[in-house]
């Protein structure tokens, strides 16, 4: 099922927006500022864009013997948290891989499903099928779908070769630069003329380096750039400038 949301009459002079990170990006006409925390702001349509949080993969990698500590799911809820307190969104997009597996919203504690909950009852929650929670419970609150529309942007988990005007995620971009002899690796968003690719969310969550062979049939032949992710402030560098 595809959704698509409608225009609203929202603008980001509307809403705040900090020197640490204040930048925009345009694809197809529509205005996305990304954040420091990970997340994509869409003021024409007040919707907070979220990719790949992965909860429950410590408990995931628990049943198979490998111990993390249990506090993700903690972690990527109160990063979301905080994330929506900024922007107070009216709907909040989840593009996919939100759980580690489609067993995870029932290994949630309690305290974590009030915390979901309660964050859910302040905006309109749409969680987006991913490859690794393709099938999520009806008691999450919310609504579900494979794809949405925003305007003539479609959002997805996984980037599609060939598509335009898309919004996804599934890659967990990271970039490295080197400055000053030494090797920067961060988290980053990709922009190109056809799509924006976000970070993963997640607290447990690694990164693939955007020179990696999977990023070439979606940006090859295109100039693209990344906003890096730094602790104080983003960092737009051409695609070129990254090691």
């Amino acid at each position: 099922m595809t959704l698509c949301l409608p225009k609203l009459p929202t603008t980001s002079l509307t809403k705040p927006c900090g020197s640490s990170d204040a930048m925009t990006v345009r694809l197809n006409g529509i205005e996305f500022l990304p954040c420091l925390s990970g997340a994509l702001y869409v003021p024409e349509y007040d919707t907070l864009l979220i990719a790949d949080l992965h909860l429950e993969k410590g408990s995931s990698r628990a049943h198979l013997g490998q111990l993390l500590p249990p506090y993700d799911t903690r972690a990527g809820l109160l990063a979301l948290q905080a994330a929506m307190a900024k922007w107070m969104p009216a709907t909040v997009m989840l593009l996919g891989d939100s759980f580690h597996d489609e067993a995870g919203p029932d290994r949630m504690t309690a305290a974590d499903r009030m915390l979901l909950e309660r964050l859910a009852s302040t905006a309109d929650f749409i969680w987006l099928s991913g490859n690794h929670d393709g099938c999520l419970p009806d008691a999450l609150p919310g609504s579900r779908s494979v794809e949405t529309a925003l305007g003539g942007i479609t959002l997805r988990h996984e980037p599609a070769c060939g598509a335009s005007n898309e919004v996804a995620g599934h890659l967990h971009p990271v970039a490295a630069i080197r400055r000053r002899g030494r090797r920067l690796r961060t988290k980053c968003f990709v922009v190109s003329p056809a799509r924006i690719i976000l970070p993963a969310f997640g607290a447990y969550t690694g990164g693939l380096d955007v020179r990696h062979e999977a990023f070439r049939p979606l940006l090859s032949g295109e100039a693209f750039r990344v906003i890096m992710v730094g602790k104080t402030a983003l960092h737009a560098l051409p695609g070129r400038a990254v090691l």
